[in-house]
């Protein structure tokens, strides 16, 4: 009878040594780092290329990956959520192409803004811990689009808690602040706009203005990478 209490305290302490080796091994689990992978729409490219001359652009790579370590379960948040824009009655397409998850760069699956500063605004439908942003802005014509600018924040109007997650508004044409991001030629692949910490917020503004080839504002599609805030 002596024994008894001994061996039940022994047992509890197997037990709850188990209970806390499981809860580590499902935190390693859930901090886990995986590579951000996406699906890279074919290449098209049609019309004659226009001299691209901006300052701080990038030499066009097409070998260059595109690489983002972001924790295990980080999917695209913003397929198939709504879309709102500075501009609400497009030249060309409907806002909902922007998360439609259409790649392609064949007519009638882009959507077209008006000329100058124009934004579009993700609804994420809560909030987020965003690790990185996806954008194809137009890739059937060699062009580096003009002002870009990626936001991120827990306000509808952008103007509390306001996250910069990518900035290549060289010369502030935008009046947001001028970035020192490059600018970038596209292509089919995209442009992965990588947050330095991941940044937390409901919605994501995309800003341009303009492109090298035409004063208009042109999305495929915009993927936005994350997980549910905690």
């Amino acid at each position: 009878m002596n024994n008894y209490p001994k061996k039940m305290i022994e047992k509890k302490i197997i037990c709850l040594a188990a209970i806390v080796l499981a809860g580590v091994s499902i935190t390693k689990a859930q901090d886990a780092k995986v590579p951000l992978t996406t699906t890279i729409p074919p290449p098209l490219t049609v019309g004659t290329p226009v001299p691209i001359h901006l300052p701080n652009l990038e030499t066009l790579d097409p070998n260059k990956k595109q690489e983002l370590m972001v924790p295990a379960g980080t999917t695209n948040l913003a397929l198939k959520k709504p879309v709102k824009s500075s501009d609400s009655d497009p030249l060309l397409g409907t806002l909902d192409m922007v998360t439609d998850g259409v790649k392609a760069a064949d007519e009638g699956n882009f959507v077209e803004l008006a000329p100058g500063k124009q934004w579009v605004q993700i609804d994420l439908g809560e909030k987020a811990d965003i690790y990185g942003v996806w954008v194809w802005h137009f890739h059937s014509q060699a062009r580096a689009y003009k002002g870009v600018v990626v936001q991120v924040s827990n306000d509808p109007d952008f103007i509390d808690g306001v996250k910069t997650i990518f900035n290549n508004d060289a010369d502030n044409s935008n009046g947001l602040g001028a970035g020192t991001d490059p600018a970038y030629i596209e292509t089919n692949l995209g442009r992965l706009m990588a947050a330095k910490e991941p940044a937390q917020g409901r919605y994501v503004r995309l800003y341009s203005n303009g492109n090298t080839s035409n004063p208009s504002n042109h999305y495929i599609e915009v993927e936005v990478w994350g997980k549910p805030a905690k």
